[in-house]
């Protein structure tokens, strides 16, 4: 399915209506109004054999007799006539379908039918979708909605109409409102997609329950989320809530997804409204600086305590600013930020504070908050501040917010700011709420483009552990522990103590004495999962003597409370040192809906995943796994403790890496629980492991909802020169190495690569260049393995429908001539036939004389447009 029939739904020229009525208490007669009355431009076709009109409109008796094939059609009949009415579409032509109501047990049969017939389908059960640029209303919602620049998707019927009725409350518009249903067919990231490169659209807010292709969600977010902001309400925060919706899987696996992709998560209905008034009407933050004012320091306090309980920063202010306040301001009022003006403060004195404010450099956003006032009414008020936003030339620079408290006199106030474009609130708290969003997403799109660095030392031997994996499957053995697992996590640079193997207490004591004082022992038994529970652990054991009688009561402990329970014997351990240290906890699960999710903890007896884990999602870099601990520690999931040396953040981020790395690398493990990490300084020792496996068969990205690092790209080549040469695809890491390449490539040769002179790439330049989605976007960069530089890189990057790709090339200038150029573009050439595109496209200049030659000894054909000074290459791609 593509792009070009989503075009067809959302940008319909004409729409059919089957099942239009001229009775009111029917679906068909609500469609037929809301079409006609938004003012659509289109041909709408009402089709029904009852009448000869609808609302004034010629009817047709059944979908073959419409004289052409319209671009949508609405189905508002019982739900037993879906198929034979889709199929009847397909026929003549219908591109896109808005299915009202559809039985669960009719839903792969009507899957099928729109594959076969390439109809989009939005629905069934969606309330359709309105678009009032375009007068388009082809929903059953009964309030029209007006003209705006946020963008709405919804999967809830019952949310969706309580945002249209509250939005046509405020008067607040939309550019689309669309409510997807059960999404059959077009989903939340075909819309995306499609909302990324719409120019009417500027925010994007999303109100989901469930995703039907994770890795299709991540991605297309992401690539949204770079253009423009994206805020998510998602329901299901409680199991019981999940359970409610039929939805599974852990929340904080959501919550990753979303930070993951650059998005940002709203919690609940209240902070949705504020979010949908935030975006409509808010500048883009260009710092965090908050500079807060109000007639009364009873509200400003409140905005202050909901800043600081989210982390906020209040702007600091200048001397000279102080001064210059003071100076305007009767001397009782003492200057700082927040800025109380007192219940006196009359309309001139918020003028004068507000003019004063936008003029200054020290401070990123204002809140202005007013207090029902006789000597300042709100209206008043309110119009005075607009005037003074519209008449500086900083006006538009400042993001401002207002707060006009009161029910009474402040709605009017309230509506002024909307009409103006500036974001108000009922609450202190709701206005602080909002600003905090937007500082949030700033800071979620900051640390995406953040550039990690290499782990000093990233020991990795795959080929060891998917032997040890699968000698252990070849036996049997599904559960493995610390013993067991020891090769598998040494391949991987992670460090267990040494640990034995003991049938009894005999064979304890003698492992004992030769491994040294003191021991731990520890119960091995696949039928008790939490050792505590038969006090199955028995730590700093410093003679034979009570080393024995430790296995011996453990032993007998679990045959008198666990009867029925299987004795493996006993685990002998080294004692690890823990003055001083930390005891941390690392899992790894499977969610049905994210697949693996690292989770970071403290270490201890049982936790409440939720409640107790910090949740990332693999593949992890160092700045990624930093910012989880980071998360971790921000949020109470591990505590600092005075009498502990500090968290080596470093080294635990390249454990996290580690970690990562094996469960991308081994999709047999389904899961793996470190219990506990001991972190002492910087050595981190895995003191229990417990790692359960299962037989794996397909894709093992797949399962991933974030393509990892494609190793099987990498490749060595040799040049002309004889020159042998990394091919491989680009890192985050590489920025460095990127940046460092482009000051080697002249000025002219960039200017053929980008169309116009480039003075300096910017850090964000290089993080877009190097911070890719491999499912989107491939960058292969030739490297000299030796002095770790760039010499070359060629890119594709492929449109939403995965068919066509731009690509470019770009060479060291100094190494021209080389074949180097070739290779890389082949090399592309081959991995987009891999991937399944159909075409690969390119721009370059007349004057491009090497590369166009190049274009055409590979195959490409070559349209050289002299009037627009551009020559256009594309190369047909044959694949299968």
């Amino acid at each position: 399915m593509s792009q070009q029939g989503l075009e067809a739904l959302l940008r319909p020229q004409s729409i059919a209506v089957i099942g239009a009525s001229p009775r009111p208490e029917r679906a068909g007669y609500l469609m037929m109004r809301n079409l006609l009355g938004g003012g659509f431009s289109g041909s709408v076709l009402p089709v029904t054999p009852k009448y000869k009109a609808v609302c004034g409109v010629m009817a047709w008796p059944d979908v073959a007799s419409l004289p052409f094939a319209p671009d949508l059609a609405v189905i508002c009949t019982h739900s037993r006539h879906n198929l034979l009415l889709l199929e009847a579409l397909g026929k003549c032509g219908c591109k896109a379908c808005i299915i009202l109501s559809s039985p669960a047990s009719q839903r792969e049969a009507l899957r099928a039918c729109a594959s076969q017939w390439q109809i989009r389908l939005l629905g069934p059960n969606s309330l359709g979708l309105l678009a009032p640029w375009q007068g388009l209303n082809a929903s059953f919602s009964p309030v029209p909605i007006g003209k705006g620049k946020l963008a709405f998707i919804s999967q809830s019927a019952a949310v969706s109409n309580t945002i249209l009725d509250w939005a046509q409350q405020r008067q607040l518009g939309f550019s689309w409102f669309i409510a997807l249903g059960d999404s059959l067919d077009i989903d939340v990231d075909d819309l995306l997609d499609f909302l990324a490169r719409d120019g009417k659209t500027s925010a994007i807010l999303l109100c989901l329950e469930q995703l039907s292709d994770a890795r299709r969600f991540v991605s297309a977010a992401r690539s949204a989320a770079r253009n423009k902001p994206v805020l998510v309400i998602k329901s299901g925060r409680s199991h019981q809530a999940r359970q409610l919706l039929g939805t599974g899987g852990l929340d904080g696996a959501w919550d990753a997804a979303i930070q993951r992709a650059g998005l940002l998560r709203v919690q609940d209905t209240h902070e949705l409204f504020s979010a949908v008034e935030t975006l409509s009407y808010m500048r883009p933050l260009r710092g965090e600086r908050l500079m807060i004012i109000s007639n009364g320091a009873a509200p400003a306090a409140l905005a202050l305590d909901a800043l600081d309980a989210r982390g906020g920063k209040l702007a600091t202010l200048s001397e000279d600013l102080r001064a210059t306040l003071q100076s305007l301001l009767p001397e009782e009022i003492r200057v700082g930020n927040p800025l109380d003006l007192k219940d006196d403060a009359t309309v001139e004195r918020y003028h004068q504070a507000v003019s004063l404010l936008l003029a200054s450099h020290d401070i990123d956003a204002l809140l202005v908050i007013y207090a029902p006032s006789a000597v300042a009414p709100a209206t008043l008020t309110a119009q005075r501040v607009i005037d003074a936003v519209a008449d500086h030339p900083r006006g538009k620079q400042i993001a401002l917010l207002t707060n006009w408290c009161g029910e009474f006199s402040a709605p009017e106030a309230r509506r002024y700011f909307s009409e103006a474009g500036i974001p108000t609130y009922r609450t202190p708290e709701g206005a602080t709420t909002a600003f905090m969003h937007m500082v949030a997403y700033r800071r979620n799109q900051k640390q995406l483009r953040e550039t990690p660095a290499l782990p000093a030392d990233l020991a990795l031997n795959t080929a060891e552990a998917h032997q040890l994996i699968r000698q252990a499957l070849e036996q049997g053995i599904t559960t493995l522990d610390t013993h067991e697992v020891h090769g598998i996590l040494q391949a991987y640079g992670l460090i267990t103590l040494p640990t034995w193997i003991a049938s009894d207490s005999a064979e304890a004591v003698q492992i004992a004495s030769q491994a040294g004082y003191p021991v731990a022992l520890k119960l091995r038994s696949p039928d008790v999962a939490h050792k505590s529970d038969v006090q199955g652990v028995m730590l700093y054991l410093r003679s034979a003597s009570e080393v024995q009688q430790a296995a011996e009561a453990i032993i007998d402990r679990v045959k008198r409370t666990l009867p029925q329970a299987r004795i493996d014997g006993l685990l002998v351990q080294s004692m690890a040192n823990r003055a001083g240290a930390q005891e941390l906890r690392i899992v790894v699960e499977h969610d049905p809906v994210f697949g693996p999710v690292i989770m970071l903890g403290e270490g201890g007896t049982e936790w409440l995943t939720e409640q107790q884990a910090a949740m990332a999602l693999p593949p992890l870099n160092m700045a990624l796994a930093r910012y989880l601990i980071i998360q971790a520690i921000k949020n109470g999931k591990i505590r600092s403790r005075g009498s502990l040396s500090g968290l080596d953040i470093a080294g635990l981020s390249q454990v996290l890496v580690q970690v990562s790395n094996l469960i991308v690398d081994c999709p047999e493990i389904v899961r793996l629980d470190i219990h506990p990490l001991l972190a002492a300084g910087e050595t981190f020792s895995l003191l229990d492991v417990t790692m359960q496996l299962a037989a794996f068969h397909g894709d093992p990205e797949a399962r991933l909802a974030i393509r990892p690092y494609p190793h099987h790209l990498e490749e060595t080549v040799k040049l002309k020169s004889g020159e042998s040469l990394l091919f491989r695809p680009i890192l985050p890491e590489d920025e460095p190495l990127l940046r460092q390449f482009i000051t080697r490539v002249t000025k002219e040769d960039l200017y053929y690569r980008y169309f116009s002179e480039i003075n300096e790439f910017t850090h964000d330049d290089l993080a877009n260049m190097t911070q890719i989605d491999y499912d989107r976007e491939m960058a292969i960069v030739a490297v000299r393995p030796q002095q770790q530089e760039i010499v070359g890189v060629t890119r594709a990057i492929s449109d939403a429908d995965n068919a066509d790709a731009e690509f470019s090339v770009l060479v060291r200038s100094d190494l021209k001539g080389q074949g180097l150029g070739r290779e890389l573009l082949e090399k592309m050439i081959d991995y987009a036939r891999q991937h399944g595109l159909q075409q690969l496209n390119g721009i370059t200049m007349p004057g491009n004389r090497g590369m166009i030659a190049l274009a055409r000894k590979l195959g490409f054909s070559v349209n050289i447009q002299l009037e627009d000074g551009i020559v256009t290459l594309s190369l047909a791609l044959k694949t299968g």
